[in-house]
């Protein structure tokens, strides 16, 4: 996600020219911090190519086809999702039938609970969201994985798929190539930006950020050379520090604020404009609140 409906974000267009080679054989397309917009993974092997991620809607699903193709080549297409939000997977019609499609079971599932309600939703968002999500539709994986990783072996070049259950949303997915440390981390970790909380009650409140902020410091540990954030520039694993200590002073400030019997409203009034200065540099800054009024929620 990116930006709200008052802020009128800018065409959330792939360009798929803004493509680096972060490493032999692995490519992303950068997001040019362009509001609702991924970055968006192209792994090659020797025998089939993964893609991680399409961007919002079937014109930026076949913009990644064709950039895909032509970095891949002959090569077999795979296509994966880090997560069934819109910007991430709902270009993923232009797919079915030419990749093969896999997602962990709980992103599926939650996909066809939610997929519509989403694609509503993102659609209230601008003209330009609109625009991108004409002629949407929403496609299933070819195969899901049950338990908590995949191993998929694209010839030469073995990457792990891997999800912990619930965390920023029911499904979240982790893309990692072992051998050269390069993570993509979907929206579970942007870079200068503020985590993207979808603290949608009664309707949506499929969040864990006590399991959040775990993976967070697991995939820390892993040492990686490079992180590819669901949204921002490319680092290393400051990123993913960045994000954890951020959830992490959060709910200890709201905590603090609740035991001095303040409601979620109070605390948004007192503890939002505080949160942006020290971040001046972080974009998005409509999610403070709502990781507030998650964090107000809990039993401190």
């Amino acid at each position: 996600m990116g930006d709200n409906a008052s802020s009128a974000p800018p065409p959330p267009n792939v360009d798929p020219t803004a493509v680096k080679e972060v490493s032999k054989g692995v490519f992303v397309i950068t997001d040019r911090r362009i509001p609702f917009v991924p970055n968006i993974g192209i792994i090659l092997g020797e025998d089939a190519a993964l893609v991680v991620d399409t961007g919002m809607g079937p014109a930026n699903g076949a913009k990644v086809l064709d950039a895909a193709r032509k970095i891949a080549g002959r090569r077999r297409l795979i296509l994966t999702l880090t997560h069934f939000h819109p910007e991430h997977g709902y270009g993923a019609q232009v797919f079915k039938g030419i990749a093969e499609i896999r997602y962990n079971r709980a992103q599926r599932d939650e996909l066809a609970a939610k997929g519509r309600t989403y694609l509503d939703m993102f659609k209230t968002f601008g003209p330009g969201l609109a625009t991108a999500l004409e002629g949407t539709e929403i496609v299933f994986p070819d195969e899901v994985y049950d338990g908590d990783s995949l191993t998929i072996d694209l010839g030469g070049q073995k990457v792990e798929l891997r999800t912990w259950g619930k965390a920023h949303t029911g499904g979240d997915q982790i893309v990692c190539l072992p051998r050269e440390r390069i993570l993509f981390t979907g929206d579970l970790a942007e870079e200068r930006m503020f985590p993207i909380f979808p603290w949608f009650p009664p309707n949506d409140t499929d969040i864990d950020a006590a399991c959040w902020t775990k993976i967070l410091s697991e995939l820390e540990s892993w040492k990686p050379a490079v992180v590819v954030p669901g949204h921002g520039d490319l680092g290393g694993p400051e990123i993913l520090v960045a994000v954890r200590d951020y959830l992490l002073d959060v709910e200890r400030r709201v905590f603090a604020e609740r035991k001095s019997g303040k409601d979620a409203d109070a605390i948004v009034a007192s503890l939002a404009p505080k949160i942006r200065s020290e971040h001046a540099d972080w974009s998005a800054p409509e999610w403070i609140d709502f990781a507030i009024r998650y964090y107000s929620s809990l039993q401190a």
